[in-house]
């Protein structure tokens, strides 16, 4: 498909030559801004997006989106598009030498709008968010600007920005840092990154494979996430298959901290090390990369009214597809709270809850990140005969097969200590949860819950309608699917936040209750 670019244009700024102050300045266009910004656009608030760039970046890079990431989307006019033209999948298996170890389904329930994975590269992603946003005119997405100085204040943020027509000032209420790994954002606020750098490194390759080709048994008709520990075609080290939209592969190849990067990137190299993996099988390689990767996060992800997301505010490995996945679900955490303090309907506490959650959830998916990277590359001679114990017993023994790590897939953190929550005061036998990711569930009349929420707060009513003042209400069965997600009961009644995450439950109706609720998940305990 044609790449949409966001060419350089003058803004009011330089034209006037006058600072104009803006609610919101996210500073980045990849996936992470671009969400954040549709996010407050469909909630009223007019946002400016800074690149320094003009186009979307080249590559695969991030190519697995979560089914929690794709009810973001679909919320913002894009995860029906993105389901479609991406590769859906939901089964994994894991090989030692070419012996399965064990396979795993993701959404083993049926009942769910969107899949539990969708496979589909990241310039993909971005240009469906980026012709989302050109069709917004709340959001104003300049390429070519580049943040060069950033002055905190107490009422608001100015910008130092350099384009090709020099250098300007502008003003934000707000501003949000979505600019990466090497976040200039962050790097001005003077904030730490902190954790640990890994010295592995890794080759991406995708290829296409002839017509007709099926090496090693691959069916793009049934496509699965296949991962090896020492296959015989890359003996010592590890090797990840995933199918890609548009007839690629992508496959990733575990090449040891002590490779000659300079070496592995010869095109006649990576082709040979593809040859061996797809048995011979022709195939034209489309792309290539080489990397490594850091665990680490920022000592803050709010100073002031300055906030970070996505990679400016955390790194993971790739195992697991959870880097760009948290930072859009980053994004989906903030864009209620920074429109609701905007507008005067939740307290700045809203900010700071962001912080709490997103740092915890940023902790989890490194702990998670780090695990992987230590069992897929033991760094001891105790933690490879583990290692290899975990896989000689994984196809006999269940316990076993919760020992092997070749990547937790994501799944959104369950934020049970959130301040916004108000705890459970009688016993609930199971069921999500305050801080718990609200589950979809089918609707009586064909739609679906995820779509009736709407990214807005409401109370689920399970067995028989009620009303709240200004709380919208959607009234589900006391009994069946949703009420078992749920652990309702005829009569419970659950508040779910806009980002889609249980604030408080019921097993009896009571409207000051659910009021006194509310408040707390606004930031606003006291009324």
């Amino acid at each position: 498909m044609d790449l949409p670019r966001y060419g350089y244009q003058q803004s009011l700024e330089q034209r006037s030559g006058q600072p104009q102050r803006r609610p919101v300045v996210i500073i980045g266009a990849g996936p992470v801004g671009l969400t954040l910004a549709l996010d407050l656009a469909k909630r009223d608030v007019p946002v400016v997006v800074l690149d320094d760039n003009d186009h979307i970046g080249s590559g695969s890079r991030a190519v697995c989106w979560a089914k929690k990431t794709l009810e973001v989307f679909d919320r913002l006019g894009v995860g029906e598009a993105v389901a479609r033209d991406g590769v859906r999948w939901q089964c994994g298996r894991v090989f030692h030498g070419e012996r399965e170890a064990y396979r795993f389904d993701l959404l083993p329930e049926d009942g769910h709008k969107m899949p539990a994975m969708v496979n589909l590269q990241q310039d993909q992603v971005e240009a469906r968010l980026v012709r989302a946003v050109q069709l917004d005119n709340r959001v104003e997405l300049r390429g070519r600007h580049e943040l060069i100085g950033l002055e905190p204040g107490v009422t608001g943020v100015t910008l130092n920005v350099r384009t090709p027509d020099g250098i300007f000032d502008m003003r934000a209420d707000w501003v949000v840092a979505c600019d990466g790994a090497r976040s200039p954002t962050r790097s001005l606020l003077g904030l730490g990154f902190a954790g640990q750098v890994f010295e592995d490194r890794f080759l991406i390759a995708d290829v296409t494979l002839a017509p007709g080709a099926r090496p090693r048994g691959l069916d793009p008709e049934r496509p699965e996430r296949w991962f090896w520990f020492d296959p015989p075609f890359h003996r010592g080290q590890s090797v990840l298959l995933h199918a890609q939209a548009g007839g690629l592969w992508r496959i990733d190849f575990q090449l040891g901290r002590d490779a000659d990067v300079e070496a592995e990137k010869q095109p006649e190299r990576i082709r040979a090390r593809v040859s061996a993996m797809l048995d011979g099988a022709p195939f034209e390689l489309a792309w290539s990369s080489i990397y490594q990767f850091a665990c680490r996060r920022a000592e803050r992800f709010r100073v002031g009214r300055v906030l970070l997301a996505g990679d400016a505010a955390h790194q993971v490995s790739p195992f697991g597809a959870r880097g760009a996945n948290s930072g859009v679900q980053d994004a989906d955490n903030l864009g209620w709270k920074l429109a609701a303090v905007i507008k005067g309907e939740g307290g700045e506490g809203l900010l700071d809850a962001y912080e709490f959650e997103r740092m915890e959830a940023a902790d989890d998916n490194i702990g998670h990140s780090t695990r992987a990277t230590d069992f897929i590359s033991p760094k001891s001679a105790l933690s490879r005969r583990l290692r290899r114990a975990a896989l000689d017993l994984a196809p006999h023994a269940d316990f076993a097969k919760a020992l092997v790590n070749s990547g937790r897939l994501s799944m959104p953190t369950e934020h049970v200590d959130s301040p916004l929550s108000t705890p459970d005061q009688e016993a609930w036998a199971s069921g999500a949860g305050p801080g718990c990711p609200a589950p979809d569930a089918p609707l009586a009349d064909g739609g679906w819950l995820s779509e009736a929420m709407a990214g807005r707060f409401t109370l689920l009513a399970f067995g028989w309608p009620v009303a709240v003042d200004g709380l919208p209400v959607v009234t589900l069965p006391g009994e069946g699917l949703a009420a078992r997600r749920y652990g309702a009961r005829p009569g419970s009644v659950v508040l779910v936040r806009p980002d889609a995450v249980v604030a408080a439950r019921w097993h009896r109706f009571d409207a000051e209750a659910v009021q006194r609720a509310w408040a707390r998940a606004l930031g606003r305990p006291n009324g």
